[in-house]
């Protein structure tokens, strides 16, 4: 046997043997496909397809970081107690707060079915005067304004189906008319309350014409004398209707409301003007009964103040407007004045640093020209909390604020 032939026969033993190991190896299935997320641009920019359902999902949200100074009644400021002699000492108002927000939608046979959520983390101090002492007489019981974690609040979490909306939301008084304006402090006259849960249908004509119908629980138990119980009292909701005409040059809107628990009724109404690319202007005018509001003989007296008439005696009006120097600067300024002579001054200036991130500096004042009269717990002149011995505030803030 030769060298050549050993080599053949070894090489044929090794096949033999490979092939025979190769009919026992456990074949390796391929991967399956990867399922990527798929977008959904049926219902704006952000959504994807919920993996193996119809259902589109967005999540987005902000984390802010305000920092404000001057007067309490300013909702700016804020005091404390030294911690050496329990002086009262002017401090800083700071605020961080994350908000997370989620909508879905999904096309049904009965429309379009949708959902919006929004929940809040705070932490921070209190816009409160707690450095003053609370009787004026001594010995001193004001106490530190600690920075602490506020608690969880859920704003929004409603489902629609078309033109019905159930859960929890903000007043149709409020959300159907618009904010007063786009300044930090567009309460300092309020204009009606927020948190409720609401029953609400909303019709779109879908030539410009809208309106809505919203039973409403409220929120809120009031203080005494100041400010009345929001929270329905009974099987009887509180009603706001609001009709709406909306074209290229801007919108009218009005809107009223039934307060249940003190049978009292108020509105709204609402101009607004696109002057042209860079200005927008509007003017909103409010009236109220407040009988039973002012009524100090009620268990719960609201003070002349009820979860939709808010304003000081029967009328008010806001007004302002926004001016876009560019994409990124704009100048918003509001004026607000009610017959309980209370008047509001609010103006900024927002910046865009970059998509997404905005910087905002904004100067408030509040001026409450009946605050002198006697509680009687029928009106309560001093909404904002203007600090004893004086009838205005002045305040400012910075806010950051990156949205997603």
């Amino acid at each position: 046997m030769n060298i050549k032939s050993l080599l053949l026969g070894s090489a044929a033993a090794l096949i033999a043997v490979s092939g025979a190991r190769a009919a026992d190896a456990v074949t390796v299935a391929e991967p399956e496909p990867a399922e990527y997320v798929k977008i959904c641009d049926v219902y704006g920019s952000g959504y994807f397809y919920i993996p193996g359902t119809e259902t589109c999902l967005r999540i987005g949200g902000y984390v802010r970081y305000d920092i404000g100074v001057g007067d309490v009644g300013a909702f700016d400021g804020a005091t404390s107690a030294d911690v050496e002699d329990r002086g009262s000492n002017d401090t800083f108002y700071k605020n961080a707060r994350f908000t997370l927000k989620t909508w879905t939608g999904q096309e049904t046979e009965l429309g379009t079915l949708k959902t919006y959520t929004e929940t809040r983390w705070n932490f921070g101090n209190r816009n409160a005067d707690l450095g003053a002492d609370p009787d004026g007489t001594g010995p001193l019981t004001n106490s530190v304004n600690p920075a602490f974690n506020k608690g969880t609040s859920l704003n929004f979490a409603w489902i629609q189906l078309g033109g019905l909306r159930v859960g929890k939301d903000e007043s149709a008084f409020n959300t159907f008319i618009g904010y007063a304006g786009n300044v930090i402090q567009d309460t300092l006259v309020p204009y009606g309350d927020f948190d409720t849960n609401v029953v609400q249908y909303y019709f779109d004509a879908g030539n410009g014409f809208s309106a809505v119908i919203s039973l409403e629980e409220g929120s809120g138990g009031g203080t005494d004398g100041s400010y009345g119980v929001g929270t329905i009292d009974s099987y009887v909701p509180h009603v706001v209707g609001g009709v709406k005409w909306t074209q290229g040059w801007g919108a009218i809107t009005g809107v009223i409301a039934y307060d249940s628990n003190y049978e009292e009724v108020a509105g709204k109404v609402r101009l607004d003007v696109n002057v042209n690319d860079a200005i927008s202007l509007f003017i909103m005018g409010g009236y109220g009964s407040d009988d039973n509001l002012s009524d100090p003989t009620y268990a719960f007296a609201a003070g002349g103040r009820g979860f939709y008439k808010q304003w000081d005696e029967n009328w008010a009006v806001w007004g302002g407007g926004t001016y876009k120097f560019n994409e990124k600067t704009s100048f918003n300024a509001q004026i607000s004045y009610d017959e309980g002579e209370n008047l509001g001054i609010a103006a900024n200036i927002a910046y865009d640093i970059v998509p997404g991130f905005t910087v905002t500096a904004e100067v408030d004042y509040v001026n409450a020209g009946k605050i002198d009269e006697v509680d009687t717990r029928g009106t309560n002149h001093n909404w904002t909390g203007i600090s004893a011995g004086e009838d205005d505030a002045i305040g400012g803030m910075l806010r950051f604020q990156r949205s997603f």
